[in-house]
């Protein structure tokens, strides 16, 4: 397990500092805000505390509010909305500075049988191990250009593999430029055995690529392009259980953007082709 990997363990790991009362800290780098799929793990986090370990999550719905200030820690407010008979509902604000930065509602569910099918296919691309990592891709990218050098050095938590171009080519080239993406992930480590950690880490992983979709069609790209954004809203469906230090291949998609918004949607499948996560996100997207 890689430093970065412990480090986010770490950070997931909040410190509860009174009833359905929780506190969570950031990285200590030197950026401007939190990174959004961070919040929505904490914030997914504190409510799986204040749930029964027989109801597994299956949905949330969440909004970004304000930028968070990665220099002081979040506070997560966990409200206790419903408990069920078979449903358990939670609703998470997260707090910095006197304001709400995030707010989180999430449902969980108890293991019931019931009717099943899948309609999605996952799409046909090549093995992640046929692929380079991330570190390699960019260089080929962006070269020795020094200003990337200390970026691309550092060590992340997650392997993500690219199957489609990344948002720099497509700035470069405008014959790579369409509406879909397509990555490979995993976290490369043996994780415990525990279904709210792995769904923590989908969340996590969830935001790293889904908006990059959006610039791709029109290439555009962070660093490249005067261009500005910030996620809105994160919509999550967990449909079974998936391990997230498997690969797991997550499909998206942008069906649209205009007024300064961007849509898109993404499908997480098992290395098997099992559809476990579909996931839901529009952002600001800004072209000064």
């Amino acid at each position: 397990m890689n430093e970065a990997l412990k480090e986010l363990l770490d950070l997931l790991d909040l410190e509860q500092i009174e009833l359905d009362i929780f506190r969570g800290r950031s990285p200590e780098e030197r950026i401007q805000r939190v990174f959004g799929g961070q919040v929505a793990a904490q914030a997914l986090v504190a409510a799986g505390r204040t749930v029964s370990s027989d109801r597994y999550v299956h949905s949330l719905h969440a909004y970004f509010i304000r930028p968070g200030d990665p220099s002081i820690p979040i506070v997560y407010n966990v409200e206790r909305v419903r408990d069920g008979r078979s449903f358990t509902t939670r609703r998470v604000v997260a707090v910095q500075h006197g304001k709400a930065i995030f707010t989180m509602s999430a449902s969980f569910h108890i293991l019931e049988s019931g009717v099943e099918h899948q309609a999605s296919a996952m799409p046909e691309v090549p093995a992640p191990e046929e692929l380079p990592m991330f570190r390699e891709r960019m260089r080929e990218v962006l070269g020795e250009d020094p200003s990337w050098r200390d970026w691309l050095s550092k060590p992340r938590p997650v392997d993500i593999r690219y199957v489609t171009p990344l948002t720099w080519e497509a700035h470069r080239d405008p014959e790579l430029r369409g509406a879909e993406t397509n990555v490979w992930f995993r976290y490369d480590a043996d994780l415990p055995d525990d279904p709210l950690l792995h769904v923590v880490l989908a969340a996590y992983a969830s935001d790293f690529t889904l908006v990059d979709t959006v610039l791709l069609t029109h290439g555009l790209a962070w660093g490249a392009s005067n261009v500005a954004g910030a996620s809105l809203d994160h919509a999550m469906w967990f449909h079974r259980p998936l391990r997230a230090d498997d690969w797991v291949l997550y499909a998206q998609e942008s069906p649209w953007s205009g007024s300064a918004r961007g849509l898109a949607r993404g499908q997480m499948f098992t290395r098997s082709g099992e559809l476990a996560v579909s996931v839901v996100q529009e952002a600001m997207i800004r072209v000064l």
